[in-house]
């Protein structure tokens, strides 16, 4: 084990490495928060690939292929289908915007009033999304360490915390391209492989397990349903991708960076699905499906590689984590402290010392997570919880806002307020896990969004003027000021 202990020590140093070095770059608040915006389709395409593949895509979709077989695809599918939606339908208009958060763009598209209500959904969502990503340290320490959890989660998140904290967005795009790049070796080119060849090959792996393991919709249409709902939806309107988004060069690069990521996703899902079907017939009766990634891990590949596809789990859970803590960050700062206190500008970005301020912020949000992490038992409920909120709240007003002009400020809070609430008492009613809040809640935000709407004055056409002008990429820019210092810098590519 000593290799494998060498491979992930080298992985973390260079994780803190890169942090520091990301922190020369970061002297803006549009450097710290969205790199610049000035990726290129590389640097673009590995990092957003990396932020939705996280630990329930690695681990979580190896678990659900030994569950359900190829089936077991699905949720990572969706996720991609999501990810290929946003970057072909949305993404060169959202990066046009030259925002910083969802909240913002809501301003911008209903004149202003839409933003502490809809940052305290997305505060939500983003935090639970990072608290769930810490969590999976357990799993990957103990398998390495036998460490304990509590400790597990302070080392693997105090890791996050401290190069999300020292570059910001910088930081966290180089350490995306090196996760990317060993979840690429160590899942698809290693691991993959080398659980089907152990398992027999396909012919074997077909004559020992049941017919419905190879049924592309096993898992059940309802099931499917509820994914897309949810994860192809949620990649429409989640802070953490629409970040992503903001960092992007030019429309060229979110349209087509986005769709090889979104290809790449695809790819991974039913690669993870494949190596859990192959686990199945290897270990037949394990206690827990979500155990079939560590064990096939632990106990089928060897020295070195072992070590190298644990780092790529990790890199797996840290890149979600990582996002989701800065996403987190960003509209706790930008959407509802600042608003509290009133010192909201919307436009304009010239105090370069803001930095200082979105620093503190990951540091605070890194705290709190690592601590709702320790304390928290069931991942899954309060993850769903998260995804219900998101999705039943604020899709209908951010979709609406893009696509339909007749959307008003109103209309579109009491979307917010209607859809969250109706999930808050549906999963109440029906429980957390049931399909029916996501369902009924999302109705009752788009009935809520059309009638209050059509029943209130139209938008201001001087806020749908300046809204067109944005969406073109004609008005100034939000954060042209700061680019003063970062101009001359050439492009990431």
């Amino acid at each position: 084990m000593a290799v494998d202990y060498l491979v992930i020590v080298v992985y973390l140093a260079g994780m803190l490495a890169m942090g520091w070095w990301g922190m020369r770059r970061a002297r803006s608040k549009s450097e710290f928060l969205v790199a610049g915006r000035r990726l290129g389709p590389a640097m673009y395409s590995g990092t957003m690939a990396a932020i939705v593949l996280g630990g329930a895509s690695t681990i979580g979709g190896v678990g659900l292929g030994y569950q359900y077989g190829l089936s077991g695809a699905w949720m990572v599918f969706t996720i991609g289908l999501g990810l290929l939606a946003l970057s072909v339908f949305f993404s060169a208009r959202i990066a046009r915007l030259k925002v910083y958060t969802v909240s913002e763009m809501l301003d911008l598209r209903y004149g202003g009033r839409a933003g502490v209500i809809s940052g305290l959904v997305m505060w939500a969502y983003t935090l639970m999304l990072a608290v769930t990503s810490t969590i999976a340290y357990a799993t990957i320490f103990d398998v390495l360490f036998d460490m304990n959890r509590t400790l597990a989660i302070v080392l693997g998140g105090s890791i996050v915390v401290a190069y999300s904290t020292l570059g910001g967005m910088w930081s966290i795009t180089l350490t995306d391209m090196v996760q990317f790049v060993v979840k690429t070796i160590g899942v698809l080119l290693l691991l993959l492989p080398i659980a089907v060849v152990k398992a027999g090959g396909f012919a074997e792996m077909k004559a020992q397990l049941p017919t419905e393991y190879f049924d592309p919709l096993g898992i059940g249409g309802e099931t499917i349903f509820t994914y897309v709902l949810i994860y192809t939806f949620g990649m429409l309107i989640g802070q953490d991708i629409w970040q992503r988004v903001f960092t992007a060069r030019g429309d060229r690069t979110a349209r087509w960076g986005g769709t090889v990521a979104g290809t790449y996703c695809l790819v991974y899902a039913v690669a993870g699905a494949v190596i859990g079907t192959a686990a199945k017939v290897l270990y037949p009766d394990l206690a827990s499906a979500d155990d079939a990634f560590a064990t096939v891990v632990k106990d089928e590949l060897p020295i070195g590689v072992r070590g190298l596809v644990l780092a790529a789990a990790l890199a797996a859970v840290m890149s979600t984590s990582s996002g989701a803590l800065i996403a987190c960050a960003t509209v706790a700062n930008n959407d509802i402290w600042s608003r509290l206190r009133g010192v909201v500008r919307p436009d304009g970005d010239r105090q370069h010392d803001e930095v200082k301020g979105n620093r503190v912020f990951i540091l605070l949000m890194g705290l709190a997570v690592i601590g709702t992490a320790i304390a928290l038992n069931d991942v899954v409920q309060a993850l769903t919880v998260a995804y219900n909120l998101l999705v039943g709240g604020l899709l209908v007003p951010i979709l609406g806002g893009l696509l339909w002009k007749r959307g008003t400020a109103q209309g579109a809070l009491a979307a917010v307020a209607v859809g969250g609430l109706a999930v808050i008492g549906l999963m109440a009613a029906y429980g957390i896990l049931a399909n029916e809040p996501v369902y009924y809640g999302l109705l009752a935000s788009l009935a809520a969004y059309l009638v209050v709407s059509l029943a209130t004055r139209p938008t201001d056409a001087a806020v749908l003027a300046a809204w067109r002008e944005r969406l073109a990429g004609r008005a100034p820019a939000h954060d042209n000021a700061s680019e003063t210092v970062s101009e001359q810098v050439p492009a990431a590519q």
